[in-house]
């Protein structure tokens, strides 16, 4: 069996319990493929048993992995997309972050997650991709996909952008707002959540289109069916915004079109049986801390 490893530097309090993942997964594996940076950091404090190799992309990860650890938080898991692409390679994620509505193992659960692991005592949950399209520019070019949102926003604290906004061609509104976003299932317990957007589950096939601090109160967050084509026509007085795909920014001048829709490949994540959607927003979100329940 072969394990990628990914993820940032973490609390050196974090160590014993990262060892103890690591010595259970020697049992079974013939060698660990770590990413460069993120091995740097793991071998001033933890001796591998087994080799170990490196990569620096996606070219360097073979397709035969098992899967792939990330260690870290939500924004760590989102950062292996680039590398992981349409491999098929599924990916647990160990939180040593903060929430983890993705990487929702948590350490105290690490030992038994790696059992079940070891054991194929799991499921894979399937997670559909955004990619964008602006015909012509070479934005986010290498990896034009995001597994939770792609945000446009305004660059500065002066003037509010205008962003219109097509749903197959038909004109849906005119957002004049701090930003707009477009995100997927598994990105409504993220940025979404925060701008007043619905929590849908991840086998929902939808996009929400959702707005951030609107100008107009009476506009709302809509979800459409996610076979949808969005263009995004980005304008205003000011000619610089920001264009966001998950955790990647990139600045652009206006006006321009972005097209954003369904990615033809998804993201395969490992879940531990115990755990389940429902479960882990109830915990993470503090909804069974009613005494009522």
């Amino acid at each position: 069996m072969q394990i990628a490893l990914f993820g940032r530097n973490f609390d050196p309090h974090f160590c014993p319990v990262i060892e103890e993942m690591i010595r259970l997964l020697e049992a079974d594996t013939d060698k660990f493929f770590i990413k460069d940076s993120f091995y740097e950091f793991l071998k001033e404090k933890i001796t591998f048993q087994k080799p170990v190799h490196t990569f620096h992309d996606h070219t360097g990860l073979p397709a035969e992995c098992f899967c792939m650890i990330s260690i870290g938080g939500d924004g760590t898991l989102l950062d292996t997309l680039p590398y992981l692409r349409e491999s098929g390679i599924p990916v647990l994620g160990i939180n040593t972050g903060r929430l983890g509505f993705l990487s929702s193992v948590s350490t105290d659960e690490m030992k038994e997650s790696v059992k079940a692991l070891k054991e194929r005592n799991y499921r894979i949950d399937e997670r559909s991709l955004l990619r964008l399209d602006t015909r012509g520019n070479d934005l986010f070019a290498a990896f034009p996909y995001a597994l939770n949102e792609l945000s446009v926003l305004k660059r500065d604290n002066t003037t509010m952008i205008s962003i219109s906004a097509y749903v197959n061609g038909h004109y849906l509104n005119t957002y004049w707002a701090d930003g707009l976003m477009v995100a997927t299932p598994t990105g409504s317990t993220g940025y979404s959540l925060s701008c007043g957007g619905p929590i849908i589950s991840p086998d929902s096939e939808n996009f929400i289109i959702t707005p951030i601090a609107s100008h107009n109160l009476t506009v709302r967050p809509i979800v459409i069916k996610d076979n949808s084509l969005v263009k995004l026509r980005v304008e205003g007085r000011v000619k610089s915004h920001l264009i966001v795909m998950d955790s990647r920014t990139v600045p652009l001048e206006n006006p321009i079109d972005l097209y954003v829709k369904k990615a033809h490949f998804k993201i395969r994540l490992i879940s531990i049986e115990h755990k389940d959607f429902f479960k882990t927003i109830r915990n993470k979100l503090a909804w069974g801390f009613d005494k009522r329940n």
